[in-house]
């Protein structure tokens, strides 16, 4: 079975590039040359969306080796969206580049295995299966512990796929929850690395990396530091390193 960490770190090792691509489209900035040729809707706007991630992606595959689409940039566009959300997925994988999906989701059971299957996994549809999203990595919440998590892990192992765990992020009040200190002397983000790297520990490749790894913010250079002393296995995907947002003019 093919390791996702593997095939991501090859992708990077091979155009000498660690970027990950954002695909968070806002509709009211996209180039006027592209929203022009479509109707002022919801079909129109989707439209406009699809062919701006395209164009990028046409731009981008072959010295950018991953893109993030963030699902709730899609979601605000309904059912029509989230076929946008789908076609995009599927355009950068057929241009040979890694798909993580900004999916962040946190719950458990059958719940937590159904979001598995419809990004990681298969769809079971009687005696078939089939993939819906098919994306590299997923991004996940792990508030819930274990239970929230497990089901992911099975579908990484099964189908080579990976996922980032949120442990310590880049916004200003993180630190409310994060940053809180236990009996054990330790903050909330230092046992959160723990866990990743324990439950990433079947799933550790070729490099020494495992594909169960984790969000980690680079606003906050000693926590990073810290944290990539703690959790030598664990890849980091890092937001807050270079352009974050455009603002309105």
């Amino acid at each position: 079975m093919n390791n996702a960490m593997d095939n991501l770190i090859d992708k990077i090792k091979q155009l000498d590039n660690p970027t990950v691509m954002g695909l968070d489209p806002r509709y009211d900035m996209l180039p006027t040359c592209i929203t022009n040729k479509y109707e002022k809707s919801l079909e129109g706007a989707c439209k406009a969306i699809l062919e701006f991630n395209k164009a990028l992606i046409d731009e981008t595959y072959d010295i950018i080796p991953a893109v993030k689409p963030q699902i709730a940039f899609y979601e605000m566009f309904g059912v029509e969206g989230i076929s946008v959300f789908k076609e995009t997925c599927k355009y950068a994988k057929q241009k040979g580049m890694i798909v993580i999906a900004d999916i962040k989701r946190g719950d458990i059971g059958s719940t937590a295995s159904g979001y598995s299957n419809a990004y990681l996994g298969k769809t079971p549809l009687g005696e078939n299966e089939e993939a819906i999203f098919d994306v590299d990595f997923v991004t996940l919440n792990p508030y819930l512990g274990t239970d929230g998590i497990k089901p992911f892990i099975e579908d990484c192992e099964k189908y080579g796929k990976g996922v980032f765990i949120i442990d310590k992020t880049s916004n200003p009040s993180s630190g409310e929850l994060q940053d809180l200190k236990l009996e054990n002397g330790n903050t909330i983000y230092e046992e959160v690395a723990k866990l990743i790297e324990k439950w990433g520990e079947p799933l550790r490749g070729k490099y020494g990396y495992s594909s169960i790894s984790s969000v980690v913010g680079a606003t906050y250079k000693e926590q990073l530091q810290l944290l990539r002393n703690q959790a030598p296995h664990t890849f980091f995907l890092i937001p807050g390193y270079g352009a974050q947002r455009r603002k309105s003019k």
